[in-house]
């Protein structure tokens, strides 16, 4: 309060429009990922090591035009239950060296290299808010052998000590957090017992954009902060003021790392992610759990209310949001969205999901690749959650790649599926075209444009769809990239006639496998 007052006789509302744009001119660039032109979609490929990576961005990614991979945190972590190590011991930090059981920062950086050469970027997953658990141990059962104690809070290989976390800041008596209604708890006091960076200290902001600057040199594209609800806002920008730009190997000069910070907020809590949007874009939790709604036709959703999709939803801007289905959390039932969140498991709607999201022009997308893992559903959670990536004794096991183009070793690589890579790739085709042509049957049959270079129909209703619609695309054969490909100067799968209004008869079965299709300018025969 004693804030605003001392602005004194200055015009309030003035006040905040120079504040308002001085800061949005400062970071803008920030919201920018640095793909390459053409490319629109980024995918995390969850618990990947660097040489598998590295192999997927020259002989699949670039290829298919995805425009960049999140990587799982490259960083010293804690060893949790060798071998039977969970996937969430990652985000357990005990030091900044880049050593994890993805591989060493040799391997990082022939990884970030060899993507960069082909235009595909790299992002990493920055966990800055934490150190490890206090019941994390002592001695060097991490990655990298580095010696830590937890209890003593001494990490002496970054080095961090007791005078660099929140204990005396936190106000609560367990030292952790203890309601989501109060902001300075979520933000000084440890969540789910991990110790709590003093990031108000600029020797740890120091230490932190050390490990960041680290990786921008190294030719990283940009950023997710892990935890940014659990983080004040000015202390994310403290960090960020810190940080290099790009490598000017792969970027224009002057380039800004992209930022995109985890934020929970589906609404009802003191902390809302629009406190975060002036330090880069922000994940919208509301995305996939509001799409899963609508996909399982729950609570009476239909997919004919998805014509105001987007801010009309009650979402963030679109060029705030980073949007996805599902992620690396929610899939087992953490983070957010509860069990409407679409995942693999649900393979027909999650590709009607994910399919939908790629064609419509809200936020920047974010496509998931995940690993299978026996699942244990015990009174609607699983009790397996936990399980690491697919490994032999706690060695990750290679990515291979079947003779169908599918992954092996247990790897689902939905990235890889068809429906899904064909819809990145639309994506980039219509990239800065309108949404147009919208028509639905008043339940669950929908379709839209993108301007004249794009249109998808989806039939989600119990009954077959057939009907002809204006696509606003050119005359002529497209090939329908949901149930095949174009091959050469053929279609794999079905063919669409567009006459020369624009129109186009469709017909789905509503038992189709797949029961959506879509065509775009490059699926043109």
């Amino acid at each position: 309060m004693g804030f605003f007052l001392s602005i004194g006789s200055f015009p309030f509302f003035l006040f905040i429009i120079l504040v308002g744009r001085s800061a949005i001119g400062l970071s803008w660039a920030q919201y920018d990922p640095q793909t390459q032109q053409g490319r629109t979609s980024i995918v995390h490929l969850f618990e990947w090591r660097w040489v598998d990576i590295a192999k997927e961005c020259e002989r699949y990614l670039a290829p298919n035009g995805y425009g960049g991979v999140q990587v799982s945190p490259p960083n010293e972590n804690v060893i949790v239950n060798s071998p039977f190590r969970p996937w969430w011991e990652r985000y357990q930090p005990i030091s900044y060296k880049i050593c994890t059981r993805s591989g060493n920062e040799d391997e990082f950086r022939d990884m970030v290299t060899r993507c960069n050469n082909v235009g595909v970027r790299i992002y990493v997953d920055a966990v800055i808010n934490h150190m490890c658990a206090e019941s994390g141990g002592s001695g060097t059962g991490s990655t990298c052998g580095s010696y830590f104690n937890a209890q003593n809070r001494e990490f002496s290989a970054v080095p961090y000590s007791a005078w660099d976390f929140n204990d005396g800041k936190c106000k609560t008596s367990s030292g952790g957090i203890e309601t989501y209604s109060d902001a300075s708890q979520v933000r000084d006091c440890r969540l789910s017992g991990l110790l709590d960076l003093a990031l108000g200290n600029d020797y740890v902001r120091t230490k932190v954009a050390d490990y960041m600057n680290n990786l921008i040199d190294i030719g990283v594209a940009g950023f997710r902060l892990d935890a940014s609800k659990h983080m004040w806002p000015g202390d994310i920008k403290a960090v960020l003021d810190k940080l290099h730009n790009l490598n000017t190997k792969w970027f224009a000069s002057g380039s800004k790392p992209f930022i995109f910070q985890e934020v929970i907020d589906l609404g009802g809590e003191a902390i809302t992610s629009s406190e975060y949007f002036g330090n880069g874009r922000v994940t919208e939790f509301k995305y996939g759990a509001k799409l899963g709604k609508v996909i399982r036709k729950w609570d009476g959703e239909k997919m004919s209310y998805l014509k105001n999709w987007g801010e009309g939803w009650g979402f963030m801007p679109s060029n705030r949001a980073l949007v996805f289905v599902d992620n690396h959390d929610n899939q087992r039932g953490h983070g957010a969205g509860g069990a409407s969140i679409l995942t693999f498991w649900d393979a027909r709607l999650y590709k009607m999901a994910v399919g939908f999201m790629l064609a419509h022009p809200y936020g920047f997308t974010r496509v998931m690749s995940s690993y299978r893992w026996q699942r244990n559903i015990q009174n609607g959670q699983d009790a397996n959650d936990w399980i690491g990536p697919p490994n032999n004794n706690g060695v990750i096991k290679e990515v291979t790649i079947n003779a169908d183009t599918t992954c092996g070793n247990d790897w689902v690589c939905e990235h890889r599926w068809r429906q899904i890579r064909n819809m990145v790739i639309f994506r980039n085709v219509v990239d800065g075209q309108p949404f147009s042509n919208w028509w639905d049957n008043g339940s669950n049959q929908v379709a839209f444009g993108r301007g004249n270079r794009g249109f998808i129909v989806f039939n989600n209703d119990d009954w077959s769809f057939s009907s002809t619609l204006q696509t606003g695309l050119p005359a002529g054969t497209y090939c329908d990239v949901i149930s095949g490909d174009k091959v050469n100067g053929n279609c794999s799968g079905l063919r669409v006639t567009v006459n020369s209004d624009g129109t186009a008869y469709f017909s789905i079965s509503n038992s189709a496998e797949d029961p959506f299709i879509a065509i775009h300018v490059d699926s043109k025969l």
